[in-house]
């Protein structure tokens, strides 16, 4: 067996448990990192301007200390650990950082991370929330002044040509990321849930061209498997905001379970819309993040009239990925104070009722230390469904 196919997984783990080490040596090469905190943020842009882009995480295992300080304690767990980081100079290699209109702690938030932080360049980036005509226009807008602020922080033109290249190249990694989960369909799936979700992090503090890389030796390595590596047992679904940690779904497959699907922002919801090309790069990059990453801040008009359509019409992306990966049952996993899914809660749990998918429901505090409690759930979960 080829080396750098043998050791694929050594060297993700590596990225994953030293976050930012790849970065913290290009940054010694004069690279510079746009770090962002969001599935809403335009990747695109940030690689078309030369920058590269790095998805700032959290860590379920250290206590937020400093970052409480500085931040309300209201701010929904997960986020508040990426900026309690942050202070603590754990991503003192970037150069800047852009947050989206993602949820309103997001937005008041702002201004705490540009006082709190020295690096050169801050920028916001207001997504509106309903999708209509207006909206494409004032987004399209919105994008430009983004291309325009990364213009004057790097002195250079960020042109349509960058801008085309740079949607092809994240086209292309968002191709590798479904034909990775492709390989999640048989039973037992050929990749694991905690395999690919450490993939999937570690590709974040990664150059594209790196990434991409990464995602095909990792595709080459799992099969040469022939088989899987797994035991048959249900399979699950993974439905929420951002999971950035393994730990979760470690649990899940410690269990019995197996992984196969999700709707988890740094997963499926974030890597399975791709950019059209061919037309203006602006308006495509608009429709994209406005109307494709279906986030639960974004307004659907429900042209059904009924709630029944209204929760077919939002949710609509769960009922096709649970049907195309045969999921057995889900786990809606909802950090406390997060409020964009708090919200839809009952009606997801009513959506997943109409689908007849099992649903376990878990709000949690971004901590490695509830983990034990979740288990006896979980268990109990895959025993009612197995």
């Amino acid at each position: 067996m080829d080396d750098k196919q043998s050791d694929v997984f050594d060297t993700v783990k590596n990225y994953y448990n030293d976050y930012g080490v790849r970065a913290k040596e290009l940054k010694g090469e004069g690279k510079q990192f746009i770090g962002y905190v969001c599935s809403l943020v335009p990747l695109e842009i940030i690689t078309a301007s030369g920058c590269i882009p790095f998805r700032v995480r959290g860590s379920i295992h250290e206590p937020i200390t400093r970052g409480d300080t500085l931040l309300e304690t209201i701010v929904c767990p997960y986020y508040r650990s990426v900026f309690d980081l942050s202070v603590k100079g754990k991503y003192d290699f970037l150069s800047g950082l852009v947050i989206p209109h993602g949820c309103d702690s997001m937005v008041r938030s702002f201004s705490a991370w540009s006082y709190s932080l020295a690096y050169s360049y801050f920028h916001f980036v207001n997504i509106p929330t309903a999708c209509v005509e207006s909206s494409y226009e004032f987004f399209h807008a919105e994008i430009d002044t983004f291309r325009r602020s990364l213009e004057k922080f790097t002195g250079k033109p960020v042109t349509d040509s960058d801008m085309n290249e740079a949607i092809r190249i994240h086209n292309e990694s968002r191709d590798k990321v479904r034909a990775l989960y492709e390989l999640r369909k048989a039973d037992p799936p050929l990749i694991s849930g905690t395999e690919l979700t450490m993939a999937l992090t570690a590709g974040s503090s990664l150059p594209i061209e790196e990434s991409n890389g990464l995602f095909d030796q990792i595709l080459k390595e799992v099969k040469r498997r022939g088989k899987s590596p797994l035991k048959k047992g249900p399979r699950i679904f993974i439905d929420g905001a951002c999971l950035d940690n393994i730990e979760l779904i470690k649990l899940v497959e410690e269990l019995g379970g197996n992984v196969v699907a999700d709707t988890i922002c740094n997963g499926a919801r974030d890597h399975f819309p791709k950019t059209d090309v061919g037309g203006d790069p602006i308006d495509a990059l608009a429709h994209r993040y406005l109307d494709k990453v279906n986030c639960p801040k974004t307004y659907r008009a429900n042209k059904a009239g009924t709630f029944e359509g209204d929760i077919a019409n939002r949710f609509g992306d769960i009922g096709t990925y649970a049907r195309e990966f045969k999921v057995d049952g889900a786990i809606l996993y909802v950090y406390k104070y997060c409020d964009p899914f708090g919200f839809e809660v009952p009606a997801r749990k009513a959506y997943y009722q109409s689908l007849n998918v099992p649903l376990l429901h878990l709000e949690d505090i971004y901590s490695a230390g509830t983990m034990s409690q979740l288990r006896t759930r979980i268990q109990a979960f895959l025993e009612m469904i197995g």
